[in-house]
């Protein structure tokens, strides 16, 4: 989602802030801005706060930068993906307060504050009616212009006791860095809800401020992860921390880590999205994921702790927690916990569950399921479980440094890579191979396992990567879908059992990028509502393994012929379904069993992308939509 970068130096830090944007473009964003303090570097210009902002690309700002001659050794940078406000350039950040009475007009004149913010204010109504009065006139939309006046209004010197004082009247999620004009070598941040890090350069000369230690890469690999509630000084050479109580934290309180983050500028090498090749990556992924893997053994998911053998023979039950296609994920899983490791399984959408009256059990596995380990709904609905007295927490995830893994008591980290589409495809296998794992230890633990059964499915998760790749061979097959879909309008997608999440997941991502409105159902349910849908001009894909549910699944296939609909299946070699009129059928190279979600999800990863791709929308950047949801 939003991304922030921040940095206080004696060298010109207005590339570092514009490269930064662009490591985190991956996140999804509609503006982008870098306010610097003007008098930060000698012979730099006037006293005050310049910016430069765009609703173009990151590259369109640093060429506007460019061409402006913009140099300063302190600033702050932003990508804006809007909540508040349409994406456009009065909108973006960072934003400015000038001080009472300064009409729109002059916005654009050096301002006094400037302020970039990451989250949602939830009582930014008051305080903009409260600030009115006080002669504040506003030149945006934005809950965030909202905090640049407050943190005026209350400047009596000390950048630090301002933003201080003015996030103790903020209600709601927030990340921020905060400059103020007459103190040229100061940035001030501060994390409620919403991530922040801190970047020490080489010798601690730097520091720097950014939303995702990603954003630092090349710059810097000394991180130190701020904590709900802190906040942060960087003067040059030196950096201060305060907790949520106030109190100055030492070094131990908040160490310095080594954090070896990846740009997310990889090259594209022979594809043409990156989104196409993170499909490809997935054999690489499930392998590096799996990688270390010998045997089945709680000890896969200790923590810092190794708490897992003990958490494991305590629990009766699992309660996964998720959003979008993580949430996808964590419906796999459910069958796989109740059919294999017989425990009773629940799975909330997580930004639903914290707003109902549930029945907590202290006996509960709470596991969350996040790529990024920021996503804002899960982390709230993770803390709600625990404030419920449900202790026993385990996540997976694709950041081994994120707030959910660090929050959580037990921890099992796949390792997909950087995936910078927003459509999530390598992140979601990786989830589900890291989740199969999750499975396996809590049958084992629960005398479910037998030697054999373990050898079995330890095979045929080493077997994956290449079973993968046979999967992948097809993509000449659903190119030729892609042509029909592309003309298309709706889409329905079936399954039925475990292959009914897949089903979802492929719904989303033809939606996410395709923007073809699509919906999945469970095959079965089709006479009960969506068979009136069905028309030649509503194409239907079926997810058609050869399981116990084969030939239920044949007859919802006649019942959609029957009423002229045009069938598309993904079927096993050994179905017996064969390609006829109004029937298009692409058999996958072998059957799979349990594991078979794995395979069937990507040939509806590429029948997304390559209708996407037909249809000329941006693949990798799909309009309204993050990657990193940290925002409620």
């Amino acid at each position: 989602m939003c991304g922030i970068v921040g940095a206080v130096s004696q060298r010109n830090i207005v590339p570092i802030l514009v490269q930064g944007l662009q490591r985190l473009e991956y996140r999804g964003y509609d503006s982008c801005g870098v306010a610097v303090q003007g008098q930060s570097l000698p012979g730099t210009g006037s006293a005050g706060l310049v910016r430069a902002r765009s609703t173009a690309r990151v590259a369109e700002l640093m060429a506007q930068v460019e061409h402006t001659g913009l140099r300063a050794g302190t600033g702050i940078a932003h990508t804006r993906w809007a909540t508040h406000g349409a994406p456009q350039v009065h909108n973006a950040h960072p934003h400015f307060s000038h001080g009472p009475g300064v009409a729109p007009a002059e916005a654009e004149r050096p301002g006094r504050v400037a302020l970039v913010h990451n989250g949602i204010i939830e009582n930014h109504e008051a305080l903009r009616a409260e600030l009115e009065q006080r002669g504040y006139v506003f030149s945006s939309q934005t809950d965030t212009e909202v905090i640049a006046h407050l943190v005026d209004s209350l400047y009596d010197g000390d950048l630090f006791a301002a933003v201080r004082a003015a996030v103790a009247r903020l209600h709601g999620a927030f990340a921020i860095a905060v400059l103020y004009r007459d103190e040229p070598h100061r940035v001030v941040g501060a994390r409620a809800g919403s991530p922040l890090v801190l970047g020490v350069g080489e010798g601690g000369t730097e520091l720097f401020l950014a939303s995702d230690a990603m954003a630092l890469a090349g710059v810097t690999d000394q991180i130190v992860y701020l904590e709900e509630g802190d906040l942060v000084d960087l003067q040059l050479g030196r950096y201060w921390i305060t907790g949520a109580d106030g109190q100055p934290l030492d070094a131990a309180a908040r160490p310095v880590r080594t954090v070896l983050a990846h740009s997310g500028a990889a090259e594209l090498g022979p594809y043409r999205h990156y989104m196409q090749k993170e499909i490809f990556e997935q054999p690489r992924a499930i392998a590096d994921t799996l990688e270390g893997v010998q045997g089945i053994v709680p000890e896969l998911f200790d923590g810092a702790n190794a708490a897992a053998w003990r958490v494991f023979k305590n629990i009766d039950k699992v309660l996964i927690l998720a959003c979008g296609t993580s949430y996808y994920s964590g419906l796999v899983a459910r069958y796989w916990l109740e059919d294999i490791a017989a425990i009773p399984t629940q799975v909330e959408v997580a930004s639903e569950y914290r707003y109902r009256t549930s029945v907590p059990d202290p006996r509960t596995l709470v596991v969350t399921i996040s790529q990024s380990g920021e996503t804002a709904d899960t982390l709230a609905a993770l803390r709600h479980a625990k404030k419920l007295g449900m202790q026993h927490t385990l996540t997976v995830c694709n950041v081994a440094t994120s707030a959910m893994v660090r929050e959580c008591e037990l921890a099992y980290i796949t390792r997909a890579g950087v995936e910078v589409g927003v459509a999530s495809t390598k992140a979601f296998t990786t989830q589900l191979a890291g989740l199969f794992l999750l499975t396996l230890a809590l049958a084992q633990s629960r005398g479910r396992l037998s030697e054999e059964q373990e050898a079995q499915h330890l095979q045929a998760l080493r077997h994956l990567p290449v079973a993968l790749q046979g999967v992948l061979a097809l993509e000449p097959l659903l190119i030729s879908w892609a042509e029909d879909f592309a003309r298309k309008e709706n889409a329905l997608f079936l399954g039925r059992g475990l292959h009914y999440p897949i089903a979802l997941e492929g719904a989303l991502k033809l939606k996410e990028i395709s923007y073809i409105h699509a919906e999945a159902y469970p095959a079965g349910e089709l006479k009960h509502g969506p068979l009136a849908l069905v028309t030649d001009q509503m194409p239907v894909v079926t997810v058609a393994p050869n399981d116990q549910l084969l030939e239920k699944l044949k007859s919802n296939i006649q019942e959609v012929r029957a009423r002229g609909g045009v069938l598309y299946v993904l079927a096993d070699a050994d179905t017996r379904i064969a390609s006829s009129e109004g029937i298009h059928v692409i058999r996958m190279p072998e059957h799979y069993g349990v594991l078979s979600p794995l395979l069937h999800v990507v040939p509806l990863q590429l029948l997304a992308y390559h209708t996407a791709c037909a249809r000329g929308t941006d693949v990798d950047k799909p309009r309204n939509l993050a990657k990193s949801v940290t925002v409620e």
